[in-house]
């Protein structure tokens, strides 16, 4: 989730172990220790190549191995600086373990995930919310803020503070209704048009859980599609061939095995001009007209001297914005 989800999370846990004992300071470690996780991006941009930076984000700094361990370190730090207050160390470490912890929890339920139980399993992700929703955000900061403005002792500052976990914690299980509903649907339109399937994935597009994107893997080409709750027309689906006959050569290459798992094998090459791209496909398109198609996420395959690499296709700020507006109007229905 955005890091401002993540501060607010983190401070609200906090003020719920330890606001009885030092009121405002709580959120203070709250939100800071919200944000250590995600400090994996920054790290990883002085050790790693772009794409290494993105397959490894979510991975052993969101664990539950990692949380145990830092745990330790900074609850004693926190136990030795707010001992006169009464601070224990177990409830020191508590509040960081729980801050830490939900902060995975909360990446669980995006269409990113996060590698919870690392190194045993994959990412885990219910993909029913996306990074950044405000209606997670918004309603669960002001009554937090609120809950700051009552004394440490003061009931209402936590029946404030649990309001916004409550209803925060409630939007998360409205957003796996949701998805299951348009899945519900989706599979139903398939099946009515027969279509033969390996893989159906559901996700909300940007910024909001009432429009649904819809990837769908047939043998030899993926469905992509979108669905709105203000529809009122079928659902159809524009077919992107796969093509992946065109790197079957490559497979063996680091740069290609990389790229798969970090698409989550939702992609399709495209040749143009002799030049090879791979598109990931789990984010969508930022421009589909009928002389272009662009892909949120492409990568130019590069031959360097019989080494395989991969470059970004560069996104124009122009792109980003006229993906919102097409979102604000797709999302109202067709």
């Amino acid at each position: 989730m955005d890091s401002i989800s993540q501060v607010v999370l983190g401070a609200a846990v906090s003020n719920a172990v330890l606001g009885k004992k030092i009121g405002n300071r709580s959120i203070v470690y709250g939100a800071l220790i919200g944000t250590i996780p995600d400090l994996d991006v920054w790290i990883a941009k002085f050790f790693y190549d772009p794409i290494t930076q993105v397959q490894i984000h979510r991975g052993f700094s969101h664990s539950i191995l990692f949380y145990l361990i830092l745990s330790f370190l900074l609850a004693f730090l926190i136990f030795k600086i707010e001992k006169h207050k009464e601070v224990t160390f177990k409830q020191s470490y508590l509040a960081v373990f729980l801050i830490l912890f939900t902060h995975s929890i909360l990446d669980v339920f995006t269409t990113w995930g996060t590698q919870l139980f690392w190194p045993f399993f994959d990412k885990m992700a219910f993909k029913s919310i996306f990074v950044i929703d405000p209606l997670y955000t918004i309603p669960f900061f002001i009554c937090l803020l609120i809950s700051m403005r009552f004394p440490k002792q003061n009931k209402k500052r936590f029946f404030w503070n649990n309001l916004g976990i409550g209803i925060s914690s409630m939007y998360l299980i409205v957003t796996l209704l949701l998805k299951f509903n348009v899945y519900l649907k989706v599979s139903n339109t398939l099946e009515n048009n027969n279509v033969i399937y390996s893989s159906l994935v559901v996700k909300p597009s940007a910024m909001n859980t009432i429009l649904w994107n819809i990837i769908v893997e047939t043998e030899d080409a993926f469905l992509i599609s979108d669905y709105s709750f203000f529809d009122s027309k079928p659902i159809t689906f524009e077919k992107h061939l796969k093509n992946h006959k065109l790197i079957e050569s490559l497979n063996n290459e680091p740069i290609i095995i990389q790229l798969k798992e970090i698409s989550e094998n939702q992609f399709i090459i495209t040749s143009n001009e002799n030049k090879l791209q791979f598109n990931d496909l789990r984010f969508g398109l930022l421009s589909n007209t009928s002389y272009e198609k662009k892909y949120a996420f492409s990568y130019e395959l590069i031959n360097e001297n019989g080494k395989w690499k991969a470059v970004e296709v560069p996104k124009e700020k122009r792109d980003g914005v006229k993906l919102l507006k097409d979102l604000w109007f797709r999302l109202q229905g067709n």
